[in-house]
């Protein structure tokens, strides 16, 4: 995985929005994306291009459309590396407030 390309695909508002869309309903054509989105149809393109180059959308050809779908693998590489650690220090830390709690109450 290219992490940087992962972070630099997230970094962009627009590109989040094109995500959201996706997990809302997969397996939409750029003119569906499009029809919630504020911009032409090129610019759409770029960002996909991007998304596609980070892997996180994927493309499959159904006859004459183009269908985008996310790729759920990258985000959880990225939730594994950066976030998960994090997570569990900080449970760890709220379990051990709440035994001390409990045990000053005895």
């Amino acid at each position: 995985m290219d992490t940087d390309k992962v972070f630099k695909a997230l970094g962009d508002p627009t590109r989040r929005r094109l995500l959201d869309l996706l997990c809302e309903r997969n397996g939409q054509t750029l003119g569906q994306l499009c029809e919630n989105l504020d911009m032409a149809r090129q610019s759409a393109t770029q960002h996909l291009g991007i998304l596609e180059e980070a892997n996180l959308v994927t493309t499959a050809r159904r006859g004459r459309e183009k269908l985008h779908f996310i790729n759920p693998v990258p985000l959880h590489e990225v939730y594994e590396r950066w976030v998960r650690k994090f997570e569990q220090q900080r449970l760890r830390l709220l379990h051990d407030i709440k035994t001390q709690l409990e045990g000053a109450d005895k």
